[in-house]
């Protein structure tokens, strides 16, 4: 799983903690870049190195995307993710605390690969973080970037 990166874009803190906490639990080491809003999401991916001194040849494994944030909401960039032809496989992830139905269904339209909403229980979430983990970085063979 060495050099499988996850971008994560959350804007609440606790959200973030809470994830990290649940992938260190899970034993999945893997580096997370964290993207406090859609904006930092967009410039991680396709701007000159803003986030953690990213390169741009370095594209995340996954993407556990939040849907309700400031500045860039989480469907405008799945949108983005999607339009570009280096970004277009990669393997988005809703990781979200909504349940409402036009949300699930404009996130399948636009190129989710999976919609998750956040389990209260932090056992719940742990056992949720762990299955996404282990299918998205270990078993899913992901496209060639080109």
């Amino acid at each position: 799983m060495k050099n499988k990166v996850i971008l994560l874009v959350e804007d609440n803190a606790d959200d973030v903690n809470l994830t990290l906490r649940a992938l260190k639990k899970s034993n999945l080491l893997n580096e997370v870049v964290v993207a406090r809003d859609g904006a930092e999401a967009v410039e991680y991916l396709f701007g000159d190195g803003g986030v953690n001194g990213h390169n741009e040849r370095t594209l995340p494994q996954v993407v556990l995307l939040d849907l309700k944030m400031p500045k860039v909401d989480g469907l405008e960039v799945l949108q983005r993710i999607r339009a570009d032809e280096k970004t277009r496989c990669l393997p988005v992830i809703i990781l979200t605390t909504s349940s409402e139905e036009r949300d699930i269904v404009e996130s399948y339209k636009l190129g989710a690969n999976s919609y998750v909403r956040k389990p209260v229980d932090f056992d719940q979430f742990v056992n949720a973080v762990h299955q996404l983990g282990l299918y998205w970085l270990v078993l899913n063979q992901t496209a060639p970037v080109v």
